[in-house]
């Protein structure tokens, strides 16, 4: 049941009362920030990392595990939490562009019976919350085969819209038709809900796996033409779709914001006098042809929450570094800048020992107060947050002002 799944994870059952859960968080309910140290954290839904626990419970379970969850946001102070609602081009919310989610009932498209991001946005507001919505913008399915989708799904009416990369379906993104319709997908969301923020992950073309390439020759054979070569055309489709949906949600709803949280390095030094002093694996500029810089730069994105999953001290890319690099991307710009935080490493065996410490977070988040452009922190995820594995997170609550 909902409420044993909550309980396991220290969360309440969801019966709580609103008022009394917004007074425990010091702030008026319903209360955009202004000023002051932002926190937030993730939750996820792809594959029910966080939440629903599982698929197929009822709507009251599942509103009852979404409710806890912005209870546990309110007990550990946070100001916003990130909910995945477009996990896998499929929808948290009734959309007119794309099929309910599976993780709600196991069944992609079928009526959970119950609106989530409807509620998310209520309840997160009665408790002083921001409610940024959270999309994945080209992610389509974990699988490759178009026949497991649900039968209205677009990739079902429109197989030219996809391709396959590692086992994975994903939107091409050189097709102009699929930037469209992704775009419209999410600013469905925007226009019909009180969100405080959409928000986007990392994930535009897809990581780099070793003999394999991404194929998308048809498309650039047709729309590459007056590009220097296949990468700076595939940065420019990125850069359209991040420019045409923040002017989109400007014209519809300007109070609305746009934040992103990129892979952590945009490039190194080696590569660029302009990068970070960082070396070796993936450069966003190249790697994923998402220009972060330029976005930022452009003022195209209201915030970006770099993900700097390492830990300080880290040869390859250290954290102390990188947020260093990250204050002065933003610098002058007006572009807000929060710092996505691994919770998830916390006491791993497998991770460096820096993260065996439950001091390295506090560290992070001592370090990051000493630049004027860190506004806070973003954690990964909903579930490392229940369990505060080390203690971490509570050392860091304990060293705030």
């Amino acid at each position: 049941m909902a409420g044993a799944a909550l309980t396991a994870l220290g969360l309440p059952s969801g019966d709580g009362d609103v008022s009394t859960a917004a007074e425990a968080a010091g702030r008026p309910a319903r209360s955009r920030r202004e000023g002051g140290e932002f926190r937030a954290m993730w939750i996820a839904t792809v594959t029910n990392r966080d939440f629903p626990s599982r698929p197929g419970l009822t709507a009251a379970e599942q509103r009852a595990e979404l409710v806890g969850w912005l209870d546990l946001a309110v007990r550990r102070r946070m100001t916003a939490v990130m909910l995945q609602v477009r996990p896998s081009a499929d929808a948290l919310w009734p959309s007119p562009y794309e099929p309910w989610a599976q993780c709600l009932t196991g069944v992609q498209g079928r009526d959970p019976g119950w609106d989530p991001l409807g509620t998310a946005v209520n309840e997160a507001h009665a408790r002083g919350l921001e409610l940024h919505a959270w999309c994945n913008p080209y992610r389509v399915a974990g699988h490759a085969d178009p026949r497991r989708l649900a039968p209205d799904h677009p990739v079902r009416r429109h197989p030219e819209w996809a391709l396959v990369h590692d086992g994975r379906m994903l939107y091409n993104p050189g097709l102009p038709e699929v930037r469209r319709h992704v775009q419209d997908a999410m600013l469905d969301a925007v226009r019909r809900y009180d969100i405080d923020a959409l928000h986007w992950d990392d994930y535009f073309y897809p990581y780099p796996v070793a003999g394999q390439a991404v194929d998308d020759d048809a498309a650039f054979a047709r729309y590459g033409t007056g590009f220097a070569d296949r990468a700076a055309w595939r940065r420019n489709n990125t850069d359209l779709l991040v420019s045409e949906m923040a002017a989109r949600i400007r014209a519809v709803k300007p109070e609305v914001a746009f934040g992103i949280s990129p892979f952590g390095i945009w490039r190194h030094a080696s590569t660029d006098p302009a990068g970070s002093a960082t070396s070796g694996g993936v450069q966003t500029y190249d790697d994923l042809y998402a220009d972060s810089r330029r976005w930022i730069r452009e003022r195209w994105i209201d915030y970006a929450v770099p993900q700097l999953y390492w830990n300080i001290g880290f040869r390859s890319a250290d954290y102390a570094e990188l947020v260093r690099w990250w204050d002065g991307a933003v610098r002058g710009t007006g572009v807000r800048l929060y710092i996505g935080e691994a919770l998830y490493k916390v006491g791993d065996p497998a991770q460096p020992a820096a993260w065996r410490d439950p001091r390295e977070l506090v560290r992070h988040v001592r370090l990051a107060r000493s630049y004027e452009n860190v506004g806070g922190h973003v954690y990964f995820a909903a579930r490392e947050a229940a369990k505060d594995p080390l203690g971490a997170l509570t050392a860091v609550l304990d060293a705030s002002p």
